[in-house]
This record gives C-alpha cells, sequence and structure tokens, in this order.
C-alpha cells in the first residue's frame, strides 16, 4: 500500500482553486493507497505539517499550492526518502512549469498515481532552501508590494513593478564566485535554478534543474527609459536581449552588502528579511526527489 500525504493551501491563487479533500480522496482506491490530507491556515503552517508527516513515513509529499508552498514543504524533504509530488493551485507556478506538471488536477493527479521520479538540484542561501530562484535587487522589492496588495494576480505583480522602479535605491554590493569578484550597485541580482519565475516569464530561459548549476543575472543601475526596456524583455522571455544583463554560470557565491545590517530577499517569490548583510549561496545537486511525467 502506497502512503500519499496531501498539504493543501486553501488561499493559494487568491483562494480561486476548487481542490478538496473529498476530491482527492475520490482518485485513489482505498485497497492501494492510504491517503491523509492537511490544510495550511496560515504562512509557514506548512514546515510543521511537513515535519509532522514525516515522522509517518509516507511514500510521497505533496504540496498544493504555489512556488512559497512548495518552498515551505519541499524544505523539510532535503536528505529524506520521501519524494515530493505536486499540484499547482498557485499564481505563478514557476517550479510546477519547469517541470511539466499541469495545472489540471486530474492530469496532475495522474502523474502522482504513476510513481515516476526524478533527482532535481536544490538552492541555498544561508540556512534556507530554494527550488526556483532567489533575489537581493529590486525583485525583493516588487514580491513585498506583491504581498502586502493581497492579490496574487499578474496585473497586481505589474503594479507592484512599476511602483518599486520609482522607490528602489541601489546599493554597494560585493559579490565572489569563481574567482571573480564583481563589486556593484545592482538593480537586480537575481539567482535561479529553474528556467520560469511564474506567470510564463523567465530572466533564466536556459537554467536547468539537473546541470548542477546556478544561474546569476546581474543587472546594473539603469536609467527609467532603461527600466521600461527591461521589463518589456522580461515579459517577452528575451532577457538575453538586454545587452546590460550579465549572465553567469555558478555553483557557490559570496554576496556581500556593506553598508546594510538586514537583506531585504524574494526566496521562492515569498518575502525574507534576512538577519544579516552576508549571503553564502550554493547548489546542492540532486538533493529532491520530485513526482514527474517521464
Amino acid at each position: 500500500m502506497i502512503y500519499i500525504h496531501f498539504i493543501i493551501n486553501p488561499i493559494s491563487g487568491s483562494g480561486k482553486h476548487n481542490l478538496s479533500a473529498s476530491y482527492i480522496l475520490s482518485q485513489f482506491p482505498k485497497d492501494k493507497y492510504k491517503i491523509e490530507v492537511d490544510y495550511t491556515n496560515q504562512k509557514k503552517h506548512a514546515i510543521e505539517l511537513t515535519k509532522a508527516a514525516i515522522a509517518q513515513n509516507p511514500d510521497y509529499i505533496i504540496a498544493c499550492g504555489g512556488d512559497g508552498t512548495i518552498n515551505e514543504v519541499a524544505s523539510s524533504l532535503i536528505g529524506t526518502s520521501i519524494k515530493l509530488g505536486i499540484v499547482p493551485v498557485g499564481s505563478g507556478n514557476g517550479l510546477a512549469s519547469n517541470l511539466n506538471i499541469p495545472r489540471d488536477f486530474d492530469k496532475a493527479i495522474s502523474i502522482i498515481k504513476k510513481g515516476d521520479a526524478t533527482a532535481m538540484d536544490v538552492g541555498q542561501v544561508n540556512d534556507k532552501y530554494f527550488f526556483s530562484n532567489m533575489g537581493i535587487g529590486i525583485d525583493a522589492l516588487i514580491i513585498k508590494k506583491y504581498e502586502r496588495a493581497g492579490k496574487r494576480t499578474l496585473p497586481a505583480y505589474i503594479k507592484a513593478a512599476l511602483s518599486s522602479n520609482l522607490e528602489f535605491k541601489t546599493q554597494k554590493t560585493i559579490v565572489h564566485f569563481d574567482n571573480q569578484t564583481l563589486e556593484i550597485n545592482p538593480l537586480m541580482l537575481f539567482i535561479s535554478n529553474s528556467n520560469e519565475m511564474g506567470y510564463n516569464m523567465s530572466l533564466t530561459p536556459k537554467a536547468s534543474l539537473q546541470d548542477g548549476l546556478l544561474d546569476m543575472i546581474v543587472i546594473p543601475k539603469l536609467s527609467f527609459l532603461e527600466k521600461i526596456m527591461l521589463g518589456f524583455n522580461v515579459l517577452r522571455n528575451s532577457i538575453e536581449k538586454f545587452k546590460k544583463a550579465q549572465h553567469f554560470l555558478v555553483k557557490e557565491i559570496q554576496i556581500e552588502m556593506p553598508s546594510k545590517i538586514f537583506i531585504d530577499s524574494q526566496i521562492d517569490g515569498e518575502q525574507h528579511n534576512l538577519k544579516t548583510n552576508k549571503l553564502n549561496i550554493k547548489i546542492l545537486s540532486g538533493a529532491l526527489n520530485v513526482l514527474v511525467d517521464l
């Protein structure tokens, strides 16, 4: 008998999804599967629920939500043999898109039933994990404003981006990687494991979850017109045409912001205030087993 534990974020995607325990139970014959379903009721609750589920030794734990929910569930699975499954019901769903996991419930459940898994890389920044991307530039401010807006929609994201462009101030940042040192004042310092941010947008369209490398995008301080051009290229997934964007493939990065005490960041589309001005970022090759359609 296969034991599968589902963790559902009922407010993912602005709470518009109708994924329910009764639907899930109806998809799995009782003679073949043991099914448990939990619902989160606040931010970081999925971490607590996942740790409790791990103690019951399930075969799979399924994150039903967006990239933030997936991060909370998957972070606790690093170093275990438990496979992660995903039913994407969030707004952006960048990681699920990269893994070719459809938003259609029946199709996503079918992947879980097949039980085929692959090992994917995981990013780590200090003591936190990221599966899609993280950043400490303007994208962190955009996410902060986006969360405050209370609407998980593309128009709300664009509004947050426009507002952030008027407000964001660059800071001196020192970046060490591959025997190189950059001293920059970046508009954006974006580090990605996956090829999509969400909403079908990407700064790293050629990134791979299985190459043992992180894709780092560095964008310097820009004029107002250049920011508009950057936004246009991001929306069209043509960042390679924006000549001021530098792209590096790295295994490990050290970042310091000397004038800061804490660093505002976004990790998998969630705002985090990191209680330090120094970051150590690295890739953990094949650290997570995830259910996919092979």
